[in-house]
C-alpha cells in the first residue's frame, strides 16, 4: 500500500515537502491533539479564494449573483465530501476508536473538514499557487459540470419560488432532532407544506444544512407528482 505522501501526489500531483503536514491534515481531533481542526480553518480560506478565482475566470459574463452560485455549488459540504470519497480520503484518515466503531471515515462532515485541511497543509507547505493547482485539479471535472447558475439556487430558496408561483403558502421548518457533541451537532429538521400534505425530513451538521435537505426532498416530492399536484 503507497504511503499518503505517494497517495496524495498520485492522486493530486503534489508531494509534501513537510510530512508532518500531511500527517496532521489526516488526523481526527479523536485521534489526538495534533489534529487537522487549526489546517482547516486555514483550508476554507484558501478554497474559497481559490475557487474565486476558477469561477471569475471561467464565467466571463456572469454577473455577481451567478458567480456566487457557482462557488457555493463548488464547495459546499456535499461537493467536498463526494470529492473527498472519490480520493479514497476516508481510508487515509487516522481516527480514535470511537468514530471508527460509527463509521467516521463514511461520514461526510469528517470527509469535507479533512479535505479542507489537505488544502490549508498544502498551501503552508508549498505556497497559494501549489494550493491552488491542487484545487484545480481536483475541481475542473465539477466546475465542467455545472448546470446554469439559475439552477443553482439552494432548496430552500427554490421551494419558495416555486409554491409563491403557484400562489400557495410558503412551508414551515423546525429542528425534530439535534444530538451529538456541542462541537459536533447533528440536526434532524422538517420542512413541511401543510395546504399540500407534504412533510419532509433532512439531516445535516446544522439547523441550515438539515433544512436544506428537507426542503429538497419536498422538491423532489413535487416533482414526483408533477407540475398539476
Amino acid at each position: 500500500m503507497p504511503t499518503s505522501a505517494e497517495w496524495f501526489e498520485a492522486r493530486l500531483g503534489y508531494r509534501f515537502g513537510d510530512p508532518a503536514l500531511l500527517d496532521a491534515a489526516l488526523t481526527h481531533r479523536s485521534a489526538g491533539r495534533s489534529n487537522y481542526e487549526r489546517l482547516e480553518f486555514l483550508g476554507d480560506s484558501v478554497l474559497n479564494f481559490a475557487v474565486a478565482v476558477l469561477v471569475f475566470h471561467s464565467y466571463p459574463d456572469a454577473d455577481e449573483g451567478d458567480l456566487s452560485r457557482y462557488r457555493a455549488s463548488l464547495v459546499s459540504g456535499q461537493s467536498l465530501a463526494e470529492a473527498a470519497s472519490g480520493l479514497g480520503l476516508g481510508e487515509r484518515l487516522k481516527l480514535g476508536s470511537g468514530e471508527l466503531k460509527t463509521g467516521g471515515f463514511r461520514r461526510g462532515s469528517i470527509l469535507a473538514d479533512a479535505l479542507e485541511a489537505l488544502f490549508g497543509a498544502v498551501y503552508l507547505d508549498g505556497g497559494l499557487d501549489a494550493a491552488r493547482g491542487v484545487i484545480e485539479r481536483l475541481f475542473a471535472e465539477r466546475l465542467a459540470g455545472l448546470p446554469e447558475a439559475r439552477e443553482l439556487k439552494d432548496p430552500k430558496t427554490r421551494l419558495q419560488e416555486l409554491l409563491q408561483g403557484r400562489g400557495q403558502r410558503l412551508p414551515a421548518y423546525a429542528v425534530d432532532e439535534m444530538s451529538g457533541e456541542p462541537h459536533e451537532h447533528w440536526f434532524v429538521a422538517s420542512c413541511e407544506v401543510e395546504e399540500l400534505g407534504l412533510r419532509e425530513l433532512g439531516e445535516g451538521t446544522s439547523r441550515r444544512r438539515a433544512e436544506q435537505a428537507a426542503a429538497q426532498q419536498v422538491l423532489d416530492r413535487l416533482s414526483e407528482q408533477g407540475p398539476n399536484q
